[in-house]
């Protein structure tokens, strides 16, 4: 069937918007500095978040789960790049149809030996040499735009999986709010205190909040990137923190670093917030504290006996800080348990659900490194949870 020269115009038109879109979504993913609407990694992205549920629909087990998971923000990268290069590669295709004088198989050839530039298929039709160099361009630029953009993701990922990974000895695996300060009370039993180091550690994680909020809305496949431990996540790392600010103003206002435990929950909140908004999911731009949270007075009761068992200095009781505590977390805590719920983070106590049904898992304390004897030990240690050796 021969196709009529005017057809074959129609579709160069088509294929010059394809191509127009492959670069258009490339550049804007991978040098503009900001979030840019672009559909076509969201789709992939999707496409890709997809087919892994479907793999790990079956999987009841956190940590087999996590084994597969940690391939899928990996995998979007790879299917973005063969989406430019496809998309890019159909439109060259029918850019060159005009001027392929054996039909579309012709042009075929062409586009692909000019994107890929294998050099394997002469252009004997009439093409305009401009266009060949377009095309061999188009290859070009989207594969080294995608390797020069790896190592500012990875640099990003590397920076957000430092503090997470030092947070891990002083608010547990995984992390939680109310083990965090208590491990920071308790200081390795050396009797002294440490909570005079929280107005650091807030400043630290306001910095880092602002850092992740940057990179991960303007490079997304960093939300799905899994930290190196299994037991570990960057949300429920930052929810622990932003929990033990929560907990320190309303429990213990006293003691408090008023000024850096409210600028390290602003920063947080709007961290979590963003990157939500990113994904696509919609959340009010300030939370009414009237509409409650999703954590039971039970479970907070739970975290502040934890807090007991090493004698945490308490200046209210837990009814009379209840109402405060709602007021701080209901800025953040639904951002955080729907980001916790999209990638799957680990189910540390009080991150909410997952898509999977997996009962919360207790900071993990390894049984060693400790002076022996009772008078040494933390309570509720070793016997209240698993350890990590």
């Amino acid at each position: 069937m021969v196709v009529p020269l005017a057809a074959r115009w129609v579709a160069a038109a088509c294929g010059t918007l394809l191509v127009l879109t492959a670069w258009q979504s490339a550049i804007g993913t991978l040098v503009v500095p900001r979030p840019v609407h672009n559909w076509l990694p969201r789709l992939v992205g999707r496409a890709v978040t997809r087919a892994y549920s479907l793999m790990t629909k079956h999987v009841a087990e956190y940590r087999p789960r996590d084994r597969i998971l940690a391939t899928q923000a990996p995998a979007i990268l790879i299917a973005q790049l063969f989406a430019w290069l496809g998309i890019g590669f159909l439109g060259l295709t029918l850019l060159l149809w005009p001027f392929a004088g054996s039909g579309i198989t012709e042009a075929f050839k062409d586009a692909g030996s000019s994107e890929f530039t294998l050099g394997t298929a002469a252009t004997v039709g009439g093409a305009p040499p401009v266009l060949v160099f377009i095309a061999a361009l188009t290859g070009l630029v989207v594969v080294t735009l995608q390797i020069a953009y790896l190592p500012t993701l990875y640099s990003a990922f590397n920076r957000r999986e430092t503090e997470v990974a030092l947070l891990n000895a002083r608010a547990g695996v995984p992390s939680w709010g109310p083990e965090l300060l208590a491990r920071t009370h308790y200081a390795l039993g050396s009797g002294v205190s440490t909570l005079d180091t929280l107005p650091d550690l807030y400043i630290t994680w306001e910095r880092w909040a602002a850092d992740v909020a940057e990179s991960h809305t303007t490079y997304l496949p960093l939300v799905g990137f899994r930290s190196p431990q299994p037991m570990s996540s960057w949300v429920t790392s930052l929810l622990a923190v932003l929990d033990s600010a929560a907990l320190m103003l309303s429990l213990a206002p006293d003691q408090a670093p008023t000024v850096p435990a409210r600028l390290c929950l602003r920063g947080g909140k709007d961290c979590l917030t963003r990157i939500a908004h990113a994904l696509g999911v919609q959340l009010p731009e300030e939370a009414d504290p009237a509409e409650g949270i999703s954590l039971s007075y039970e479970d907070f009761l739970d975290g502040v006996r934890w807090m007991e068992k090493v004698g945490f200095p308490f200046s209210r009781q837990p009814a009379e800080a209840w109402p405060d505590f709602i007021g701080w977390r209901v800025n953040y805590e639904q951002a955080a348990y729907e980001l916790a719920r999209r990638v799957d983070a680990v189910p540390a106590l009080w991150s909410g659900p997952r898509c999977h049904p997996t009962a919360p898992i207790r900071p993990f304390r390894p049984p060693s490194g400790r002076p022996s004897g009772p008078e040494h030990a933390l309570p509720g240690d070793p016997a209240d949870g698993p350890h990590d050796h």
